[in-house]
């Protein structure tokens, strides 16, 4: 009987034995972005609002992506091509300065309007699905559009920079219909009025964006995908598996600037020795379960 094949590079020897048809998704276009955000409000909660009236000046400290509204809409006399609307919702978090005193945190929402055109191919046919969902109307007896799906792949923004204006705004227009989701990651209930001091925050976002399908393509099968690795229980000794690990000797010596410009062309981020220290646990456990 011939060696099972496993996921990995395949040996010269080792060719298919059925041709499979399997149904997924298609990127039919894409595209990458780096863009500065640069001045966007923050609406702030209530009581961050009051700390900042009383400043007198912020820092910026971080911001993190909550969530990304996705829009696709044909565009006449185009066929094939969509426009995508994301509107970004974010959680920005500064620190505000009065007197001599310790900082105090505030926060607030930020929003950010985005429109890109892609190439999402044409599609005529009506969709049914049998796929049960709880609580929801029979799905079957529904027609689904068979419109191109986008994706949106974004990573935590970088605050690059926080001002403070005092009277009127830069001209924006105020925040209305806050989804409750959204709401409901702040402590407190958010202001959208144009009164006080405001909070601008200027942010650098990557994302990629993209337009896909549903589509059968056919496909070589070399056999059926079954693991290898037995699942590791709580059976062995958890000290004598945590005997196994390795000492994490970058945790307590962290890495000079030149060990980090050296690791990848001159770039600190790239920096490998960091990022081997960070993982050291997890991966002395990943080779100790795999010896198992």
């Amino acid at each position: 009987m011939p060696d099972r094949v496993s996921p990995g590079p395949l040996r010269s020897n080792q060719l298919p034995r059925e041709a499979v048809c399997v149904h997924t998704k298609k990127v039919y276009d894409s595209c990458r972005d780096k863009e500065c955000l640069q001045d966007i409000r923050v609406y702030l909660t209530r009581c961050s609002q009051s700390v900042l009236d009383s400043s007198t000046s912020v820092k910026a400290k971080n911001a993190e992506l909550l969530w990304a509204y996705i829009d696709v809409e044909p565009i006449p006399f185009n066929k094939g091509f969509y426009t995508i609307d994301v509107k970004y919702f974010y959680k920005v978090t500064a620190e505000a300065f009065s007197g001599v005193g310790r900082p105090r945190e505030i926060s607030g929402l930020a929003t950010f309007d985005k429109r890109t055109v892609l190439f999402g191919s044409e599609g005529s046919v009506h969709i049914f699905s049998s796929q049960y969902r709880p609580q929801a109307d029979d799905v079957q007896c529904f027609e689904r559009t068979n419109l191109p799906v986008a994706v949106v792949e974004v990573v935590d923004p970088v605050v690059l920079g926080a001002k403070v204006l005092d009277g009127q705004g830069c001209g924006e227009s105020l925040l209305s219909d806050i989804p409750e989701m959204i709401c409901n990651c702040f402590d407190d209930d958010l202001i959208i009025t144009d009164e006080g001091k405001k909070l601008y925050a200027t942010l650098g976002q990557f994302s990629i964006i993209k337009l896909e399908r549903d589509i059968q393509l056919l496909m070589p099968a070399y056999d059926i995908c079954l693991p290898d690795k037995e699942c590791a229980g709580n059976a062995e000794d958890p000290c004598e598996l945590f005997q196994k690990f390795k000492f994490p000797v970058d945790e307590f010596f962290p890495p000079r600037m030149s060990d980090m410009l050296a690791g990848e062309g001159g770039s600190i981020g790239g920096c490998s020795r960091c990022g081997s220290g960070r993982t050291s646990f997890s991966s002395a456990a990943n080779s100790a379960i795999n010896r198992k």
